[in-house]
Protein backbone atom coordinates (compact mmCIF):
# COMPACT_ATOMS: atom_id res chain seq x y z
CA UNK A 1 0.00 0.00 0.00
CA UNK A 2 2.87 2.39 0.74
CA UNK A 3 3.95 4.50 -2.20
CA UNK A 4 7.59 4.59 -3.30
CA UNK A 5 7.38 8.37 -3.24
CA UNK A 6 9.82 9.55 -0.57
CA UNK A 7 7.45 12.19 0.80
CA UNK A 8 4.83 9.54 1.53
CA UNK A 9 7.38 7.27 3.22
CA UNK A 10 8.37 10.29 5.33
CA UNK A 11 4.71 10.92 6.08
CA UNK A 12 4.05 7.34 7.18
CA UNK A 13 7.05 7.40 9.53
CA UNK A 14 6.08 10.79 10.97
CA UNK A 15 2.49 9.69 11.50
CA UNK A 16 3.70 6.47 13.08
CA UNK A 17 5.63 8.60 15.55
CA UNK A 18 2.50 10.70 16.22
CA UNK A 19 0.46 7.54 16.81
CA UNK A 20 3.03 6.43 19.37
CA UNK A 21 3.43 9.86 20.98
CA UNK A 22 -0.32 10.33 21.43
CA UNK A 23 -0.88 6.70 22.54
CA UNK A 24 -3.52 6.00 19.88
CA UNK A 25 -3.22 2.22 20.42
CA UNK A 26 -3.91 2.57 24.14
CA UNK A 27 -6.95 4.78 23.48
CA UNK A 28 -8.30 2.13 21.08
CA UNK A 29 -7.88 -0.63 23.65
CA UNK A 30 -9.46 1.41 26.44
CA UNK A 31 -12.50 1.96 24.18
CA UNK A 32 -12.93 -1.77 23.67
CA UNK A 33 -11.71 -1.63 20.05
CA UNK A 34 -9.79 -4.90 19.98
CA UNK A 35 -9.60 -8.18 18.04
CA UNK A 36 -8.65 -11.69 19.10
CA UNK A 37 -7.38 -12.96 15.74
CA UNK A 38 -5.76 -11.65 12.56
CA UNK A 39 -4.63 -8.09 12.00
CA UNK A 40 -4.74 -5.94 15.13
CA UNK A 41 -7.24 -3.09 15.35
CA UNK A 42 -4.36 -0.60 15.52
CA UNK A 43 -2.91 -1.94 12.26
CA UNK A 44 -6.27 -1.71 10.48
CA UNK A 45 -6.89 1.75 11.90
CA UNK A 46 -3.48 2.97 10.69
CA UNK A 47 -4.06 1.59 7.20
CA UNK A 48 -7.44 3.31 6.96
CA UNK A 49 -5.96 6.49 8.41
CA UNK A 50 -3.32 6.66 5.66
CA UNK A 51 -5.73 6.04 2.77
CA UNK A 52 -6.37 9.74 2.19
CA UNK A 53 -2.64 10.42 1.91
CA UNK A 54 -2.25 7.51 -0.53
CA UNK A 55 -4.89 9.16 -2.79
CA UNK A 56 -6.94 6.00 -3.17
CA UNK A 57 -9.90 4.08 -1.79
CA UNK A 58 -9.64 0.71 -0.09
CA UNK A 59 -11.03 -0.93 -3.22
CA UNK A 60 -8.19 0.58 -5.27
CA UNK A 61 -5.67 -0.50 -2.62
CA UNK A 62 -6.91 -4.09 -2.90
CA UNK A 63 -6.25 -4.00 -6.67
CA UNK A 64 -2.67 -2.78 -6.21
CA UNK A 65 0.50 -4.90 -6.12
CA UNK A 66 0.52 -4.68 -2.32
CA UNK A 67 -2.88 -6.39 -2.05
CA UNK A 68 -1.34 -9.72 -0.96
CA UNK A 69 -0.09 -8.22 2.31
CA UNK A 70 -3.22 -6.18 3.07
CA UNK A 71 -6.29 -7.28 5.07
CA UNK A 72 -9.20 -8.52 3.00
CA UNK A 73 -12.14 -6.31 2.09
CA UNK A 74 -14.42 -8.14 4.55
CA UNK A 75 -11.96 -7.53 7.38
CA UNK A 76 -12.11 -3.79 6.79
CA UNK A 77 -15.86 -3.48 6.49
CA UNK A 78 -16.48 -5.79 9.45
CA UNK A 79 -14.12 -3.63 11.50
CA UNK A 80 -16.05 -0.47 10.60
CA UNK A 81 -19.50 -1.79 11.51
CA UNK A 82 -18.91 -3.50 14.88
CA UNK A 83 -21.60 -2.04 17.23
CA UNK A 84 -19.68 -2.89 20.42
CA UNK A 85 -16.73 -0.60 19.59
CA UNK A 86 -17.06 2.55 21.69
CA UNK A 87 -15.84 5.15 19.19
CA UNK A 88 -17.02 8.06 21.35
CA UNK A 89 -14.88 6.91 24.25
CA UNK A 90 -11.90 6.65 21.91
CA UNK A 91 -12.35 10.14 20.46
CA UNK A 92 -12.90 11.74 23.88
CA UNK A 93 -9.84 9.97 25.29
CA UNK A 94 -7.62 11.03 22.38
CA UNK A 95 -8.97 14.60 22.48
CA UNK A 96 -8.32 14.83 26.21
CA UNK A 97 -4.69 13.84 25.72
CA UNK A 98 -4.18 16.32 22.86
CA UNK A 99 -5.88 19.26 24.61
CA UNK A 100 -3.88 18.58 27.79
CA UNK A 101 -0.67 18.75 25.76
CA UNK A 102 -1.79 21.98 24.09
CA UNK A 103 -2.68 23.56 27.44
CA UNK A 104 0.79 22.82 28.80
CA UNK A 105 2.25 24.86 25.93
CA UNK A 106 0.31 28.04 26.74
CA UNK A 107 -0.22 30.43 29.62
CA UNK A 108 -2.83 29.60 32.25
CA UNK A 109 -4.47 32.95 31.42
CA UNK A 110 -5.08 31.98 27.79
CA UNK A 111 -8.76 31.53 26.96
CA UNK A 112 -9.98 28.19 25.60
CA UNK A 113 -13.44 27.58 24.17
CA UNK A 114 -15.87 24.89 23.15
CA UNK A 115 -17.35 25.54 19.69
CA UNK A 116 -20.73 24.04 18.82
CA UNK A 117 -22.04 23.81 15.27
CA UNK A 118 -23.67 21.43 12.82
CA UNK A 119 -23.05 20.53 9.18
CA UNK A 120 -24.79 18.32 6.66
CA UNK A 121 -23.47 14.75 6.31
CA UNK A 122 -24.78 14.15 2.80
CA UNK A 123 -25.83 10.74 1.44
CA UNK A 124 -27.94 12.00 -1.46
CA UNK A 125 -27.47 8.91 -3.64
CA UNK A 126 -28.36 6.42 -0.88
CA UNK A 127 -31.67 4.66 -0.33
CA UNK A 128 -31.19 1.93 2.30
CA UNK A 129 -28.85 3.59 4.80
CA UNK A 130 -29.85 3.02 8.41
CA UNK A 131 -31.67 6.09 9.87
CA UNK A 132 -31.24 8.00 6.60
CA UNK A 133 -33.40 11.12 6.79
CA UNK A 134 -34.50 14.24 4.98
CA UNK A 135 -32.51 17.06 6.60
CA UNK A 136 -32.37 20.79 5.94
CA UNK A 137 -29.15 22.38 4.71
CA UNK A 138 -28.97 25.92 6.18
CA UNK A 139 -26.41 26.98 3.58
CA UNK A 140 -28.28 26.02 0.40
CA UNK A 141 -31.78 26.26 2.00
CA UNK A 142 -32.65 22.87 0.49
CA UNK A 143 -33.55 19.49 1.90
CA UNK A 144 -31.07 16.68 1.25
CA UNK A 145 -30.73 13.01 2.13
CA UNK A 146 -28.31 12.38 4.93
CA UNK A 147 -27.68 13.39 8.54
CA UNK A 148 -27.03 16.51 10.55
CA UNK A 149 -23.52 16.19 11.96
CA UNK A 150 -23.62 18.02 15.29
CA UNK A 151 -20.01 18.68 16.30
CA UNK A 152 -18.35 19.99 19.44
CA UNK A 153 -14.77 21.24 19.14
CA UNK A 154 -12.16 22.70 21.48
CA UNK A 155 -9.91 25.63 20.55
CA UNK A 156 -7.24 27.78 22.19
CA UNK A 157 -7.24 30.34 19.39
CA UNK A 158 -4.54 28.57 17.36
CA UNK A 159 -5.35 24.84 17.37
CA UNK A 160 -8.78 23.26 16.92
CA UNK A 161 -9.57 19.74 18.17
CA UNK A 162 -12.90 17.96 17.40
CA UNK A 163 -13.84 16.33 20.70
CA UNK A 164 -17.29 14.80 20.14
CA UNK A 165 -20.08 14.55 17.58
CA UNK A 166 -23.48 13.03 16.88
CA UNK A 167 -24.94 12.04 13.51
CA UNK A 168 -28.54 13.16 13.90
CA UNK A 169 -31.42 11.81 11.86
CA UNK A 170 -34.86 13.42 12.00
CA UNK A 171 -37.01 13.49 15.13
CA UNK A 172 -40.06 13.01 12.89
CA UNK A 173 -40.63 9.48 11.69
CA UNK A 174 -42.18 10.64 8.42
CA UNK A 175 -38.88 12.32 7.50
CA UNK A 176 -36.83 9.14 7.98
CA UNK A 177 -36.32 6.80 5.03
CA UNK A 178 -35.08 3.90 7.18
CA UNK A 179 -35.37 2.95 10.84
CA UNK A 180 -33.02 1.34 13.38
CA UNK A 181 -31.84 -2.18 12.54
CA UNK A 182 -33.92 -4.45 14.78
CA UNK A 183 -31.11 -7.01 15.11
CA UNK A 184 -28.75 -4.65 16.99
CA UNK A 185 -28.08 -5.62 20.61
CA UNK A 186 -29.66 -2.94 22.80
CA UNK A 187 -26.79 -3.17 25.31
CA UNK A 188 -24.15 -1.95 22.87
CA UNK A 189 -22.78 1.56 22.47
CA UNK A 190 -23.86 1.39 18.81
CA UNK A 191 -27.51 1.09 19.82
CA UNK A 192 -27.20 3.97 22.27
CA UNK A 193 -25.84 6.19 19.50
CA UNK A 194 -28.78 5.22 17.32
CA UNK A 195 -31.14 6.45 20.03
CA UNK A 196 -29.20 9.72 20.15
CA UNK A 197 -29.76 10.15 16.42
CA UNK A 198 -33.48 10.80 16.92
CA UNK A 199 -33.10 13.22 19.84
CA UNK A 200 -33.76 16.97 19.43
CA UNK A 201 -30.64 18.92 18.53
CA UNK A 202 -30.58 21.20 21.64
CA UNK A 203 -30.77 18.20 23.98
CA UNK A 204 -27.97 16.45 22.12
CA UNK A 205 -25.85 19.62 22.21
CA UNK A 206 -26.08 19.73 26.01
CA UNK A 207 -25.17 16.03 26.14
CA UNK A 208 -22.04 16.53 24.04
CA UNK A 209 -20.84 19.29 26.36
CA UNK A 210 -21.51 17.15 29.42
CA UNK A 211 -19.57 14.24 27.87
CA UNK A 212 -16.51 16.49 27.52
CA UNK A 213 -16.77 17.84 31.05
CA UNK A 214 -17.12 14.31 32.45
CA UNK A 215 -13.96 13.31 30.59
CA UNK A 216 -12.05 16.28 32.01
CA UNK A 217 -11.85 18.43 28.88
CA UNK A 218 -12.44 21.98 30.07
CA UNK A 219 -12.96 25.40 28.49
CA UNK A 220 -13.98 28.90 29.54
CA UNK A 221 -16.71 29.62 26.99
CA UNK A 222 -19.12 27.87 24.63
CA UNK A 223 -19.41 29.59 21.23
CA UNK A 224 -22.53 29.11 19.10
CA UNK A 225 -24.24 30.62 16.07
CA UNK A 226 -27.84 31.78 15.79
CA UNK A 227 -29.24 28.26 15.35
CA UNK A 228 -28.32 27.37 18.96
CA UNK A 229 -28.35 30.68 20.87
CA UNK A 230 -31.72 30.29 22.57
CA UNK A 231 -32.68 30.68 26.22
CA UNK A 232 -33.26 26.99 27.18
CA UNK A 233 -29.88 25.81 25.83
CA UNK A 234 -28.10 28.87 27.24
CA UNK A 235 -29.45 28.13 30.72
CA UNK A 236 -28.59 24.45 30.39
CA UNK A 237 -24.96 25.35 29.59
CA UNK A 238 -24.62 28.02 32.29
CA UNK A 239 -25.81 25.47 34.87
CA UNK A 240 -22.72 23.43 33.95
CA UNK A 241 -20.50 26.35 34.97
CA UNK A 242 -19.66 27.60 31.47
CA UNK A 243 -20.17 31.01 29.88
CA UNK A 244 -21.95 31.31 26.52
CA UNK A 245 -21.13 33.66 23.65
CA UNK A 246 -23.36 33.38 20.61
CA UNK A 247 -24.82 35.40 17.77
CA UNK A 248 -28.53 36.21 17.96
CA UNK A 249 -30.87 37.41 15.25
CA UNK A 250 -34.16 39.27 15.20
CA UNK A 251 -36.92 36.83 16.06
CA UNK A 252 -39.91 36.75 18.39
CA UNK A 253 -37.59 36.28 21.36
CA UNK A 254 -37.75 39.18 23.83
CA UNK A 255 -35.36 40.36 26.53
CA UNK A 256 -36.16 41.95 29.89
CA UNK A 257 -34.86 45.52 30.21
CA UNK A 258 -36.12 47.94 32.92
CA UNK A 259 -39.16 45.69 33.52
CA UNK A 260 -40.04 45.82 29.81
CA UNK A 261 -39.87 42.98 27.29
CA UNK A 262 -38.12 44.25 24.16
CA UNK A 263 -37.04 42.69 20.87
CA UNK A 264 -33.54 43.10 19.45
CA UNK A 265 -34.37 46.04 17.19
CA UNK A 266 -36.01 47.81 20.13
CA UNK A 267 -32.89 47.22 22.26
CA UNK A 268 -30.80 48.63 19.44
CA UNK A 269 -32.76 51.88 19.62
CA UNK A 270 -32.30 52.00 23.41
CA UNK A 271 -28.53 51.79 22.98
CA UNK A 272 -28.65 54.93 20.79
CA UNK A 273 -25.55 53.96 18.85
CA UNK A 274 -23.31 56.45 17.11
CA UNK A 275 -23.68 55.36 13.49
CA UNK A 276 -20.51 57.23 12.55
CA UNK A 277 -18.53 54.85 14.75
CA UNK A 278 -16.77 51.94 13.03
CA UNK A 279 -17.05 48.33 14.21
CA UNK A 280 -18.58 47.93 17.67
CA UNK A 281 -21.52 50.32 18.16
CA UNK A 282 -22.29 49.64 21.80
CA UNK A 283 -23.83 47.15 24.22
CA UNK A 284 -26.67 46.71 26.67
CA UNK A 285 -27.22 44.44 29.67
CA UNK A 286 -30.56 42.60 29.80
CA UNK A 287 -32.10 39.43 31.18
CA UNK A 288 -33.36 36.37 29.31
CA UNK A 289 -37.11 35.84 29.41
CA UNK A 290 -36.95 32.69 31.57
CA UNK A 291 -37.74 31.67 35.13
CA UNK A 292 -34.14 32.28 36.26
CA UNK A 293 -33.83 35.54 34.31
CA UNK A 294 -30.18 34.97 33.40
CA UNK A 295 -28.30 38.26 32.97
CA UNK A 296 -26.63 38.67 29.56
CA UNK A 297 -24.80 41.35 27.63
CA UNK A 298 -25.67 42.06 23.98
CA UNK A 299 -23.07 43.74 21.77
CA UNK A 300 -24.04 45.41 18.48
CA UNK A 301 -21.66 45.49 15.50
CA UNK A 302 -22.33 47.72 12.49
CA UNK A 303 -22.00 47.01 8.78
CA UNK A 304 -19.44 49.48 7.45
CA UNK A 305 -21.10 49.58 4.02
CA UNK A 306 -24.70 49.97 5.15
CA UNK A 307 -25.45 51.80 8.39
CA UNK A 308 -28.90 50.27 8.80
CA UNK A 309 -27.48 46.73 9.12
CA UNK A 310 -26.03 45.34 12.32
CA UNK A 311 -25.23 42.08 14.08
CA UNK A 312 -25.86 41.21 17.73
CA UNK A 313 -23.63 38.99 19.89
CA UNK A 314 -24.87 37.71 23.26
CA UNK A 315 -22.58 36.92 26.20
CA UNK A 316 -23.49 35.51 29.60
CA UNK A 317 -20.18 36.86 30.94
CA UNK A 318 -21.25 40.46 31.50
CA UNK A 319 -17.83 41.44 32.90
CA UNK A 320 -16.17 41.17 29.47
CA UNK A 321 -15.60 44.30 27.42
CA UNK A 322 -17.40 44.69 24.09
CA UNK A 323 -14.17 44.24 22.13
CA UNK A 324 -13.20 41.10 24.04
CA UNK A 325 -16.61 39.52 23.36
CA UNK A 326 -16.15 40.16 19.63
CA UNK A 327 -12.58 38.79 19.74
CA UNK A 328 -13.55 35.59 21.54
CA UNK A 329 -16.51 35.03 19.25
CA UNK A 330 -14.15 35.26 16.29
CA UNK A 331 -12.63 31.95 17.43
CA UNK A 332 -15.86 30.26 16.33
CA UNK A 333 -14.75 30.29 12.69
CA UNK A 334 -12.18 27.57 13.50
CA UNK A 335 -14.96 25.01 13.20
CA UNK A 336 -15.91 26.33 9.75
CA UNK A 337 -12.32 25.71 8.62
CA UNK A 338 -12.58 22.24 10.15
CA UNK A 339 -15.78 21.40 8.24
CA UNK A 340 -14.31 22.59 4.94
CA UNK A 341 -11.08 20.69 5.51
CA UNK A 342 -12.75 17.39 6.42
CA UNK A 343 -15.05 17.53 3.40
CA UNK A 344 -12.56 18.87 0.85
CA UNK A 345 -9.37 17.08 1.92
CA UNK A 346 -10.13 14.25 4.33
CA UNK A 347 -13.04 12.69 2.40
CA UNK A 348 -15.74 12.94 5.04
CA UNK A 349 -18.86 11.06 3.84
CA UNK A 350 -17.08 10.13 0.59
CA UNK A 351 -14.54 7.44 1.45
CA UNK A 352 -16.89 4.61 2.56
CA UNK A 353 -20.50 4.13 1.52
CA UNK A 354 -21.67 1.56 4.06
CA UNK A 355 -25.33 1.20 4.95
CA UNK A 356 -24.75 0.51 8.63
CA UNK A 357 -25.04 3.40 11.09
CA UNK A 358 -21.99 2.03 12.93
CA UNK A 359 -19.87 2.28 9.78
CA UNK A 360 -20.71 5.99 9.44
CA UNK A 361 -19.84 6.59 13.11
CA UNK A 362 -16.49 4.80 12.79
CA UNK A 363 -15.67 6.53 9.49
CA UNK A 364 -16.46 9.97 10.94
CA UNK A 365 -14.32 9.23 13.99
CA UNK A 366 -11.49 8.19 11.67
CA UNK A 367 -11.73 11.49 9.75
CA UNK A 368 -11.81 13.46 13.04
CA UNK A 369 -8.70 11.59 14.17
CA UNK A 370 -6.94 12.55 10.93
CA UNK A 371 -7.66 16.20 11.57
CA UNK A 372 -6.55 15.94 15.21
CA UNK A 373 -3.19 14.44 14.25
CA UNK A 374 -2.75 17.05 11.50
CA UNK A 375 -3.35 19.76 14.11
CA UNK A 376 -0.80 18.07 16.35
CA UNK A 377 1.74 18.07 13.50
CA UNK A 378 0.87 21.69 12.67
CA UNK A 379 1.39 22.77 16.29
CA UNK A 380 4.77 21.01 16.40
CA UNK A 381 5.70 22.80 13.19
CA UNK A 382 4.59 26.28 14.29
CA UNK A 383 5.06 26.39 18.07
CA UNK A 384 8.73 26.69 19.16
CA UNK A 385 7.75 25.56 22.66
CA UNK A 386 7.40 22.01 21.32
CA UNK A 387 11.13 21.83 20.44
CA UNK A 388 12.56 21.50 23.93
CA UNK A 389 12.63 22.79 27.49
CA UNK A 390 14.92 25.73 26.67
CA UNK A 391 12.58 26.93 23.93
CA UNK A 392 9.59 26.33 26.19
CA UNK A 393 11.00 28.64 28.85
CA UNK A 394 12.22 31.37 26.50
CA UNK A 395 9.50 31.54 23.81
CA UNK A 396 6.14 33.26 23.94
CA UNK A 397 2.82 31.51 23.29
CA UNK A 398 1.71 31.08 19.69
CA UNK A 399 -0.24 34.08 18.45
CA UNK A 400 -3.88 34.25 19.54
CA UNK A 401 -6.71 35.66 17.42
CA UNK A 402 -6.65 39.45 17.54
CA UNK A 403 -9.59 41.84 17.72
CA UNK A 404 -9.08 43.26 14.21
CA UNK A 405 -9.19 39.82 12.56
CA UNK A 406 -12.28 38.81 14.54
CA UNK A 407 -14.07 42.02 13.56
CA UNK A 408 -13.13 41.58 9.91
CA UNK A 409 -14.61 38.07 9.93
CA UNK A 410 -17.83 39.40 11.44
CA UNK A 411 -18.10 42.04 8.74
CA UNK A 412 -17.84 39.29 6.11
CA UNK A 413 -21.22 38.05 7.36
CA UNK A 414 -23.03 41.13 6.12
CA UNK A 415 -22.47 39.99 2.54
CA UNK A 416 -24.55 36.87 3.18
CA UNK A 417 -27.18 38.28 5.57
CA UNK A 418 -29.43 39.26 2.68
CA UNK A 419 -29.50 35.60 1.62
CA UNK A 420 -30.70 34.52 5.05
CA UNK A 421 -27.50 32.71 5.98
CA UNK A 422 -25.13 33.33 8.87
CA UNK A 423 -21.88 31.86 7.60
CA UNK A 424 -18.64 33.10 6.12
CA UNK A 425 -18.36 33.48 2.36
CA UNK A 426 -16.69 30.77 0.30
CA UNK A 427 -13.75 33.07 -0.46
CA UNK A 428 -13.17 33.78 3.23
CA UNK A 429 -13.36 30.10 4.18
CA UNK A 430 -11.01 29.17 1.35
CA UNK A 431 -8.59 31.80 2.59
CA UNK A 432 -8.73 30.42 6.13
CA UNK A 433 -8.25 26.87 4.87
CA UNK A 434 -5.28 27.96 2.75
CA UNK A 435 -3.69 29.63 5.79
CA UNK A 436 -4.25 26.45 7.82
CA UNK A 437 -2.87 24.29 5.00
CA UNK A 438 0.27 26.42 4.56
CA UNK A 439 1.13 26.03 8.26
CA UNK A 440 1.27 22.22 7.98
CA UNK A 441 4.63 20.42 7.69
CA UNK A 442 5.92 20.25 4.10
CA UNK A 443 5.68 16.45 3.81
CA UNK A 444 1.97 16.60 4.68
CA UNK A 445 1.29 19.43 2.23
CA UNK A 446 2.82 17.32 -0.53
CA UNK A 447 0.31 14.56 0.16
CA UNK A 448 -2.78 16.75 0.54
CA UNK A 449 -2.25 19.37 -2.17
CA UNK A 450 -4.19 17.28 -4.72
CA UNK A 451 -7.50 18.16 -3.05
CA UNK A 452 -7.03 21.90 -2.42
CA UNK A 453 -9.26 22.74 -5.37
CA UNK A 454 -12.15 20.55 -4.23
CA UNK A 455 -15.27 22.13 -2.82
Amino acid sequence: MLSKNSSFVHLSQAMKHSFSELNVGRHLRNAGITKKLGFSCLTIFQLLFLLVFEHRTWYQACLSKKATVLPGKDVIYDFLKVPTFNWRKFLLSLSFEVTQRFERLTSSKRISVFILDDSVFSRNRSKKVELLARVHDHVTHKFVKGFSMLTLGWSDGFSFVPVDFALLSSTKKENRYCEIDSTIDKRTSGYKRRLEAIQPKPEMAATLIQNCLDKGIVADYVLMDTWFTHAPLIESITEKGLFVIGMVKQMKQRYLYNDKLLKLDELFKVVKPNLQKKGVLGSIQVCLQTDKQTSVKIVFVRNRNKKSEWLAILSTDTALSDEEIVRIYGMRWDIETFFKCTKSMLKLAKEFQGRSYDSMISHTTLVFTRYTLLEWSRRNEQDPKTIGILFFLMCEDVKDLDMLTALQQLLELFETMSKGTVSLSTETLTGQLTHWFESLPSYIKGSLSFSMSES
